[in-house]
């Protein structure tokens, strides 16, 4: 028991020891076969033998030459595999995308290990700075539609207000050739305002912040089934998990632009929105539309919404095909 404990206690040490230096191991590599060249040679150079035998012993030589420079490739191809590795691990890398990293573990040399170290300390930095970045500029986003939707409702809504009693006082005084017109300047002023508040909502979704994600999903899904005459449906599965503020606004932002996009690009008949929280929180907004090819993949505001997921430490996958229509999926933790 005691020799398993000391055992245990000593494998980090030798860990540390059986790793070597890279610089090393080329010079101690090469040395020696430098040094082998030279016996070699020094032995050829000794031989006073006839033309025959100096063609095979040349032959020897060459062949010898052959052997170390084979030798040296076999003997440099571990060290050199784990710099490609590294490599073609760097040229994979996608910020988009996070939590690729390099196995350092595989590493056998002290260089080629604080390298992927390094490496992977990058990453890491480069990510939080992406994420804190866009979190920032999505709060930044979120306060100006904020701003905008209570100007809108505060004052162009009161301005259109104002407009609808001038046009109510102005149909009872004006001659009765005019009520037509004046009652059809109203509906067009009530129409405004109609649109108006809708928009107001848009920027600034009072029902979440009321009612709840699940309520503010659901409701958002009708509205916007009835606005665009398209089939939708809203499922959830899973009991509600405890999710920020910020992690709450985000699926609601997402599957407002999913839904947005759906209704200008799709051509859909029916769209289903899904909420799991089954393991982790997936949002998921399917519709049955022409969908899209890989070279549209970066537009129809996927750029934003892939900013909005790292934001929140997510990942945003979306899957399309041409005519086989387009699934937009959020996963959170």
């Amino acid at each position: 028991m005691f020799a398993a404990a000391a055992d245990i206690g000593c494998r980090p040490h030798m860990r540390l020891r059986s790793s070597r230096s890279l610089l090393s191991y080329i010079v101690a590599v090469n040395a020696l076969l430098v040094a082998a060249v030279v016996f070699v040679a020094s032995l050829v150079a000794r031989l006073n033998l006839g033309q025959a035998v100096g063609r095979r012993t040349f032959l020897v030589l060459a062949l010898a030459v052959l052997v170390i420079l084979l030798a040296n490739a076999l003997l440099l191809r571990r060290p050199l595999t784990s710099l490609e590795r590294l490599i073609d691990a760097t040229e994979q890398v996608d910020l988009a995308e996070p939590g690729f990293r390099v196995a350092a573990s595989n590493a056998q040399f002290d260089e080629v290990a604080r390298l992927q170290r390094a490496f992977n300390h990058m990453l890491d930095r480069l990510e939080t700075e992406r994420r804190e970045a866009a979190t920032a500029v999505l709060r930044g986003q979120e306060q100006e539609r904020r701003r905008i939707a209570q100007d809108l409702h505060d004052e162009v809504n009161q301005a259109l207000t104002a407009v609808l009693l001038r046009l109510e006082a102005s149909i009872h005084s004006a001659p009765t050739t005019l009520h037509a017109e004046l009652e059809e300047t109203k509906r067009l002023a009530v129409q405004a305002m109609d649109e108006l508040l809708q928009m107001a909502r848009e920027l600034r979704p009072s029902a979440l912040e009321d009612h709840g994600l699940l309520a503010a999903l659901a409701t958002q899904v009708a509205d916007w089934s009835e606005r665009t005459g398209i089939e939708a449906h809203f499922q959830r599965s899973g009991p509600l998990p405890r999710l920020s503020d910020e992690q709450q606004l985000v699926i609601y932002r997402i599957a407002q632009e999913s839904l947005s996009n759906v209704a200008q690009h799709a051509n859909a008949s029916a769209v289903t929105v899904e909420l799991s929280f089954i393991g982790r929180t997936v949002l998921r907004v399917t519709d049955d539309g022409s969908g899209f090819s890989g070279q549209r993949n970066g537009g129809l505001g996927l750029s934003g919404m892939r900013e909005r997921a790292v934001g929140v430490s997510g990942q945003l996958n979306v899957r399309s095909a041409a005519d086989r229509g387009t699934i937009v999926e959020l996963v959170l933790g």
